[in-house]
Formats: structure tokens, C-alpha cells, sequence
């Protein structure tokens, strides 16, 4: 993030980048990007998709469909802490904990990027995301809009009149930028406690390229500079100095 910390709270760092093609799609081309990675990504694991599709219904209604999608195959690292996804007009390059720097994870993402672009020559971008999922782990048997609000700006609210306590809760906003072109989700929610004790809170930020086909394929670095830079700003908007002693902010 913008700043520094000892403690970050990031549980998983990921980009994903569907792509605009001419041309089907060829099974091959998984093996192709793996003889290229396999040093770094020696271990492969194939994935059956299921998705969820919303479908209007003829009463004006939207119903939940739960659809296989398709395949994608998984490359992991020796020690699984990080992974590359890669399907028909999909990437996707994951960090797990331990999550270094971005100036160490940007490099990763444009190489493989590069190796997917060689063998599967996509014509542009229909959407890219970059998103950081972080967990806020908080000593609180009992997860309050009181202890929420000490750690977090970025909360939800409930009438006085009712209870304040919950049990569990997701909150989540669109927030448009760049005129429309690109989006930012912001995304809260409870989460399985870690220890005893603990309750632990998810807040999730997605920076998307809403426009499809909006940037030029070679242009990339730059939007993803720009959706690093933002997701910083928005992290260090959310949260409070509270839970910047959590994290051990270091001084810089």
C-alpha cells in the first residue's frame, strides 16, 4: 500500500485479464505458456469452472443459474504461494501470503502476460482487474458497528432502534472512475476468525477496466500503475490509525 507496514494485512494480491480475440480458442496453447513457466510454476492442477449467470425471468424478475464454465488449468510456484490460471481468453497471476511489494509483483504479472499474449495472440482487453483482498484481525469475541467503526471508515450502518451486533455482514459500492472507463469495487464483509478470541474482517478492493477494448493492448503498464496507485489511495481512505498500529505502519 501507499504506505508501509510491518504487519500488512494482505491475505492475496490477484490480476485478471480477459481477452478480445479473433480466433478460437486452442487447447494447446496451456501446454505452450507452461513450457515457458514451468521453472517458476512447475505444478500443474486443472480446474473445473462453475459460474453463476443472472438471467431475467419473464416476470421482470432475475434469477440465480449456477452454469459450468470453462476449464482452466493452474500453475503453482514450489511452495503454492503464488499461481498463474490460464483459460480460454483468461489469465490470471495470484500472490498469496506472503505478499512482498508491488514492486515485485507487477514484474511477474507482465512477464506471464507477455508469454499468454506470444502463444495466445489476443487481439485487446475485454476486462482487467486488479484487486487486494486484505483481513483485518481484531481482539473482539463479537464483531460491533462500535469496533467496526474503530478500524474502518468504510463500514455498514444499522438504525439506532435496532441491535448493533452482527453476527455476520457484507458490504459492498461501485465507484466509477476515470470518467466512466474504469470502476472500483469496495467490498466488506466478516470473516472466519483465525484464533480464539479474534474476529477478523475482509476488506476486498477491485480496480476494474470497465470499458471493454478501452486501452491499448501495449499500453497495460500504465493502467496498471494507475490501478495500483488507486487501490492504494482507497486502502489508506478505509481504514483508521487503529488499525494502522495493527499493521505497524513503519515511518518513513
Amino acid at each position: 500500500m501507499s504506505k508501509k507496514y510491518n504487519n500488512p494485512p494482505i491475505v492475496e494480491a490477484l490480476c485478471e485479464f480477459q481477452f478480445i480475440t479473433d480466433q478460437q480458442w486452442d487447447l494447446t496453447i496451456p501446454g505452450l505458456i507452461y513450457a515457458e513457466i514451468k521453472e517458476k510454476f512447475p505444478q500443474r492442477q486443472q480446474q473445473v469452472g462453475i459460474g453463476i449467470r443472472f438471467k431475467p425471468t419473464d416476470n421482470g424478475g432475475v434469477e440465480n443459474r449456477v452454469e459450468n464454465a470453462p476449464p482452466r488449468i493452474r500453475f503453482f510456484n514450489q511452495d503454492k504461494t503464488m499461481l498463474v490460471q490460464v483459460g480460454p481468453d483468461l489469465l490470471v497471476v495470484n500472490q498469496l501470503k506472503p505478499y512482498k511489494s508491488w514492486n515485485s509483483f507487477k514484474p511477474i504479472i507482465l512477464e506471464n502476460l507477455n508469454i499468454y499474449r506470444k502463444e495466445a495472440g489476443p487481439r485487446g482487453f475485454k476486462r482487467i482487474g486488479l484487486r487486494y483482498i486484505n483481513k483485518i484481525n481484531i481482539k473482539s469475541t463479537l464483531v460491533t458497528l462500535k469496533n467496526i467503526k474503530n478500524y474502518l471508515k468504510f463500514h455498514p450502518s444499522v438504525p439506532m432502534d435496532i441491535p448493533q451486533d452482527h453476527l455476520n455482514f457484507i458490504l459492498r459500492t461501485e465507484i466509477p472512475c476515470n470518467n466512466g472507463r474504469d470502476l472500483i469495487v469496495l467490498t466488506i464483509g466478516s470473516a472466519t476468525p483465525e484464533e480464539t478470541g479474534i474476529s477478523s474482517i475482509i476488506l476486498d478492493l477491485n480496480y476494474v477496466l470497465s470499458q471493454s477494448d478501452s486501452i491499448p493492448i501495449d499500453n497495460v503498464e500504465s493502467w496498471l500503475e494507475e490501478a495500483h496507485s488507486s487501490i492504494e489511495n482507497f486502502f489508506e481512505a478505509c481504514i483508521t490509525d487503529k488499525s494502522r498500529k495493527i499493521f505497524e505502519e513503519v515511518e518513513i
